[in-house]
């Protein structure tokens, strides 16, 4: 009703003003546009002229939104095609649209000049919106993804795509306004036959202020059509969080011993690590045996975190070597590292393998549809984490929530090996008491390395302490059992 009253307001200004000038030329009453546009509708090529500007127009704006995509992509990968493509961009930025205009009717004429104007409007845009979204891509994610092994599809679904998404959006909502003035005018210099443009011009040379204004509630309404279609196409896209497809090993099938013998001894020999020249680690050494239970203690900032990154490969020692890390690896990380947007089942669901095609399971797991995937994954999930958070994204999750969602990424995930750094941070006692027991009871034979600087930890998984002393500086093992 608010709405309705201020439109109504303004339609009564408007019509006063029309009567005050008492010159249909100068300025047209709502009521003579309203009539104006009514005979426009009953003009036998009304919608064809529609079409011929919309189809133009719209063409160009969705092979610029493409090939900005596919060019900003390769310009975030690759160095030299962002370096290759600046000076093209800063032209396409800084010339008037006017000039472009005239160069193009020169060398294309007036059929094709709405298409290439709105083609050449977005383009930069969406090519510097694509190169800054995916630069935003937050890089421990992406290490995360690596150590699970996670493959690009996923990447750029589940981690890229959510981080260009802010940019695209914003990117479209100025793109479709601008494609839309842009093209009409210069369908207006061009005189583009049967276009919108065209309507506009002869409407000025025969002085019909009142088919002026209606023709442009025409284009105003098309463009406002089409830039709601485009950004409910864009919405829906944006919110679409399908669960990835895995293969899940049946796990009547596992047999600990054989997950022993799979793997082999994880040794490291003689690791050294500085930063800035400050040494971490000095002359590390350390043997795992296959499917034992190792616990790095140390208090905070003696280089446990340092010692799983270069056991896991996210960090190169200064000398030394880390040998046997063979097979998937399942992390908990300092920090959580979970897919802000999606929920605690997908986020669970990203640290498994990917699934083959039908028919053919890779590696020995059996492939499974979207459902029963969901369904085991809230059946186990369920013993440490209330089944109402499940489905919720896991950015309204509590930290403790948080924490048992990257828990349980980890071990569901059938690594062979599981790198847990400092796991149970920010659980009460009697959750963390339950979380040892989920952890010991899906163990199933594979190699656990965690960090911590609890003893209980030890005492709760029955593991090998293996303690960081503080020795000028350097951190050296000794192992307790």
């Amino acid at each position: 009703m608010k709405k309705a009253i201020i439109v109504l307001f303004w339609l009564g200004v408007w019509q006063a003003a029309a009567v005050w000038a008492d010159n249909p030329v100068l300025l047209a009453g709502p009521v003579q546009v309203l009539l104006a546009f009514a005979e426009n509708l009953l003009r036998p090529d009304f919608f064809l002229i529609i079409f011929h500007s919309l189809a133009g127009i719209g063409l160009g704006f969705f092979l610029a939104l493409f090939a900005g995509l596919l060019l900003g992509a390769a310009g975030f990968r690759l160095s030299w095609v962002e370096e290759l493509f600046a000076p093209v961009m800063a032209v396409l930025t800084s010339v008037p649209v006017a000039s472009f205009v005239v160069l193009l009717l020169i060398w294309f004429g007036a059929g094709k000049l709405s298409f290439l104007i709105s083609y050449l409007i977005v383009f930069p845009n969406v090519y510097v919106n694509t190169v800054a979204g995916l630069k935003g891509t937050d890089g421990k994610l992406l290490e995360m993804a690596r150590v699970f092994g996670m493959s690009r599809g996923r990447k750029i679904f589940y981690i890229y795509r959510p981080a260009l998404m802010p940019h695209l959006g914003s990117c479209l909502k100025i793109s479709l306004g601008m494609s839309w003035k842009s093209g009409v005018a210069a369908e207006i210099i061009g005189l583009a036959e049967l276009s919108l443009g065209e309507r506009l011009y002869m409407a000025k040379i025969y002085l019909d202020t009142a088919g002026l204004f209606a023709w442009t509630v025409t284009i105003v309404l098309v463009s406002f059509l089409f830039e709601k279609a485009v950004l409910w196409l864009f919405r829906k896209f944006a919110q679409w969080r399908p669960y990835p497809v895995c293969g899940l090993r049946e796990r009547s099938c596992e047999d600990p011993e054989e997950k022993k013998e799979a793997q082999g001894r994880i040794r490291l020999q003689h690791i050294d690590k500085a930063y800035d020249g400050q040494p971490v680690l000095r002359d590390f050494s350390l043997t795992m045996e296959a499917g034992g239970r190792y616990l790095l203690m140390a208090p905070s900032g003696a280089g446990k975190t340092t010692l799983l990154k270069i056991l896991t490969g996210l960090e190169q020692a200064d000398r030394g070597e880390a040998a046997g890390m063979a097979g998937r690896i399942g992390m908990v990380f300092q920090e959580d590292r979970l897919c802000e947007e999606y929920d605690a089942v997908c986020n669970i669901l990203l640290g498994m393998k990917t699934g083959g095609k039908k028919g053919a399971p890779p590696n020995g797991f059996t492939g499974m549809a979207r459902r029963q995937q969901a369904a085991y994954v809230r059946q186990q999930a369920a013993e440490i984490l209330p089944e109402d958070c499940l489905t919720n994204p896991v950015k309204n999750l509590s930290g403790g929530m948080r924490r048992r969602v990257a828990l349980l990424r980890a071990l569901l995930s059938d690594a062979d090996v599981l790198v847990l750094d400092e796991p149970f941070t920010g659980l009460d006692e009697e959750t963390r008491v339950r979380c040892a027991g989920f952890l010991m009871d899906n163990l199933q034979g594979r190699t656990l390395v965690m960090s911590t600087h609890r003893e209980e930890d030890a005492d709760l998984l029955q593991a090998v302490r293996v303690v960081l002393g503080d020795f000028m500086g350097a951190a050296k093992a000794k192992a307790q059992i």
